[in-house]
Protein backbone atom coordinates (compact mmCIF):
# COMPACT_ATOMS: atom_id res chain seq x y z
CA UNK A 1 0.00 0.00 0.00
CA UNK A 2 1.29 3.48 -0.86
CA UNK A 3 0.11 6.99 -0.09
CA UNK A 4 1.26 10.60 0.03
CA UNK A 5 0.38 12.02 3.44
CA UNK A 6 -2.26 14.78 3.22
CA UNK A 7 -2.35 17.82 5.46
CA UNK A 8 -5.44 16.61 7.34
CA UNK A 9 -3.37 13.72 8.81
CA UNK A 10 -1.26 16.21 10.79
CA UNK A 11 -1.71 16.93 14.47
CA UNK A 12 -0.65 19.81 16.74
CA UNK A 13 2.95 18.50 16.76
CA UNK A 14 3.03 19.01 12.98
CA UNK A 15 3.49 15.33 12.25
CA UNK A 16 1.11 12.51 11.34
CA UNK A 17 -1.33 11.77 14.16
CA UNK A 18 -1.16 8.25 15.60
CA UNK A 19 -4.69 7.38 14.43
CA UNK A 20 -3.51 7.60 10.81
CA UNK A 21 -0.82 4.99 11.35
CA UNK A 22 -3.58 2.53 12.21
CA UNK A 23 -5.52 3.66 9.14
CA UNK A 24 -2.54 3.08 6.83
CA UNK A 25 -1.88 -0.35 8.34
CA UNK A 26 -5.60 -1.21 7.98
CA UNK A 27 -5.49 -0.31 4.29
CA UNK A 28 -2.44 -2.55 3.89
CA UNK A 29 -4.05 -5.52 5.66
CA UNK A 30 -6.98 -5.36 3.24
CA UNK A 31 -4.50 -5.74 0.37
CA UNK A 32 -2.91 -8.70 2.19
CA UNK A 33 -6.32 -10.31 2.62
CA UNK A 34 -6.86 -9.99 -1.13
CA UNK A 35 -3.50 -11.64 -1.88
CA UNK A 36 -4.49 -14.75 0.06
CA UNK A 37 -8.01 -14.83 -1.37
CA UNK A 38 -9.96 -13.15 1.44
CA UNK A 39 -11.75 -10.80 -0.93
CA UNK A 40 -15.06 -9.07 -0.25
CA UNK A 41 -16.71 -11.60 -2.58
CA UNK A 42 -15.18 -14.52 -0.70
CA UNK A 43 -16.28 -13.09 2.66
CA UNK A 44 -19.84 -12.51 1.46
CA UNK A 45 -20.14 -15.90 -0.25
CA UNK A 46 -18.68 -17.87 2.67
CA UNK A 47 -20.10 -15.72 5.50
CA UNK A 48 -16.62 -15.25 6.88
CA UNK A 49 -14.23 -12.47 7.76
CA UNK A 50 -11.22 -11.56 9.86
CA UNK A 51 -11.04 -9.98 13.29
CA UNK A 52 -7.98 -8.38 14.85
CA UNK A 53 -7.14 -10.06 18.17
CA UNK A 54 -3.96 -8.30 19.23
CA UNK A 55 -1.66 -5.61 17.88
CA UNK A 56 1.49 -3.73 18.76
CA UNK A 57 2.68 -0.52 17.07
CA UNK A 58 6.18 0.92 17.32
CA UNK A 59 6.63 4.55 16.25
CA UNK A 60 10.21 4.89 15.03
CA UNK A 61 10.41 8.09 12.97
CA UNK A 62 8.18 11.07 12.22
CA UNK A 63 6.00 11.20 9.13
CA UNK A 64 5.05 14.65 7.85
CA UNK A 65 2.75 16.19 5.26
CA UNK A 66 3.47 15.45 1.58
CA UNK A 67 5.80 12.56 2.37
CA UNK A 68 5.38 9.33 0.40
CA UNK A 69 4.90 6.21 2.52
CA UNK A 70 4.61 2.54 1.64
CA UNK A 71 3.53 -0.41 3.76
CA UNK A 72 5.25 -3.77 3.34
CA UNK A 73 3.97 -6.94 5.00
CA UNK A 74 5.67 -10.05 6.31
CA UNK A 75 3.89 -13.25 7.34
CA UNK A 76 5.35 -14.61 10.57
CA UNK A 77 3.22 -17.61 11.45
CA UNK A 78 -0.20 -19.15 11.35
CA UNK A 79 -2.45 -21.73 12.95
CA UNK A 80 -5.70 -23.28 11.76
CA UNK A 81 -7.59 -20.06 12.61
CA UNK A 82 -4.99 -17.28 13.00
CA UNK A 83 -2.32 -15.31 11.18
CA UNK A 84 0.63 -13.48 12.69
CA UNK A 85 1.97 -10.62 10.56
CA UNK A 86 4.13 -7.56 10.81
CA UNK A 87 3.78 -4.48 8.62
CA UNK A 88 6.51 -1.92 8.00
CA UNK A 89 5.55 1.69 7.27
CA UNK A 90 8.43 3.00 5.16
CA UNK A 91 8.92 6.72 4.62
CA UNK A 92 10.12 6.78 1.01
CA UNK A 93 11.32 10.39 1.27
CA UNK A 94 13.52 9.71 4.29
CA UNK A 95 14.41 6.12 3.34
CA UNK A 96 13.59 4.81 6.80
CA UNK A 97 11.09 2.65 8.64
CA UNK A 98 8.69 5.04 10.33
CA UNK A 99 6.66 2.42 12.21
CA UNK A 100 5.98 -1.27 12.60
CA UNK A 101 2.62 -2.90 13.27
CA UNK A 102 2.59 -6.46 14.57
CA UNK A 103 -0.80 -8.15 14.40
CA UNK A 104 -2.66 -11.36 15.19
CA UNK A 105 -5.86 -11.84 13.19
CA UNK A 106 -8.40 -14.65 13.29
CA UNK A 107 -10.69 -16.13 10.66
CA UNK A 108 -14.33 -15.66 11.69
CA UNK A 109 -17.63 -17.34 10.84
CA UNK A 110 -19.81 -14.25 10.56
CA UNK A 111 -23.02 -16.22 11.21
CA UNK A 112 -21.84 -17.17 14.70
CA UNK A 113 -19.25 -14.37 15.07
CA UNK A 114 -16.83 -16.99 16.41
CA UNK A 115 -13.40 -18.03 15.24
CA UNK A 116 -13.34 -20.72 12.58
CA UNK A 117 -10.64 -22.61 10.67
CA UNK A 118 -9.34 -21.25 7.39
CA UNK A 119 -10.57 -23.22 4.39
CA UNK A 120 -7.85 -25.48 2.99
CA UNK A 121 -7.08 -23.28 -0.03
CA UNK A 122 -6.58 -20.15 2.10
CA UNK A 123 -4.57 -22.07 4.70
CA UNK A 124 -2.27 -23.35 1.93
CA UNK A 125 -1.69 -19.81 0.60
CA UNK A 126 -0.95 -18.52 4.09
CA UNK A 127 1.44 -21.41 4.81
CA UNK A 128 3.28 -20.74 1.55
CA UNK A 129 3.75 -17.07 2.45
CA UNK A 130 4.87 -17.91 5.99
CA UNK A 131 7.49 -20.29 4.58
CA UNK A 132 8.66 -17.81 1.93
CA UNK A 133 8.96 -14.99 4.44
CA UNK A 134 10.73 -17.23 6.99
CA UNK A 135 13.53 -17.64 4.46
CA UNK A 136 14.23 -13.90 4.34
CA UNK A 137 17.81 -13.21 5.47
CA UNK A 138 16.84 -10.88 8.33
CA UNK A 139 14.95 -11.17 11.58
CA UNK A 140 11.69 -9.26 11.95
CA UNK A 141 11.70 -6.85 14.92
CA UNK A 142 8.97 -8.49 17.00
CA UNK A 143 7.50 -7.44 20.33
CA UNK A 144 7.98 -10.99 21.62
CA UNK A 145 4.55 -11.34 23.20
CA UNK A 146 2.42 -12.55 20.26
CA UNK A 147 2.08 -15.95 18.62
CA UNK A 148 -0.44 -17.34 16.13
Amino acid sequence: YEQIIPEDYMDLMNHMNVMWYTHLFSMAIMKVFGIIGLTREYMEEHHSGMFALESHIRYLSEVRVDQQVSVYSRFLGSSSKRMHLIHFLVNQDKHDVAATFELITSHIDMRTRRTSPFPDDLAARIDTLVQEHASLPWEAPLCGAMHA
